[in-house]
């Protein structure tokens, strides 16, 4: 029973080891993601003639398209039974032992 509590324990701690990098990883994205957008945008407001508007779509563009792709980070990480999670891939390996075993019978 102690090997088997030992084992349990460590495949809990690697998959807790797994998720924190996981989670700080997004949080290194959303730094990275904060810092290059406040560089750009001040570069573009700095260049700007007078008396024009600040939200203009070369300010807006790069955080857009790129805090699409971080919502899709974040999805990933912290809603990862959403749409292919543990459920799927456990349906999915039942579903393909059987094709395998009717492949040979």
């Amino acid at each position: 029973m102690g090997i088997v509590m030992e084992a349990t324990n460590e495949i809990q701690y690697t998959e807790a080891k797994k998720r924190v990098k996981q989670i700080k990883g997004f949080y290194t994205h959303l730094i990275v993601y904060v810092i290059v957008n406040i560089f750009i945008f001040v570069a573009n407001v700095k260049d700007l003639p007078t008396g024009e508007n600040l939200l203009q779509w070369k300010n807006l563009a790069t955080p857009f398209f790129w805090g699409i792709g971080l919502l899709g980070h974040a999805a990933n990480v912290f809603l990862p039974n959403f749409l292919l999670g543990k459920e799927w891939e456990q349906r999915k390996i039942n579903e393909l032992m059987e094709q395998e075993k009717k492949k040979y019978q």
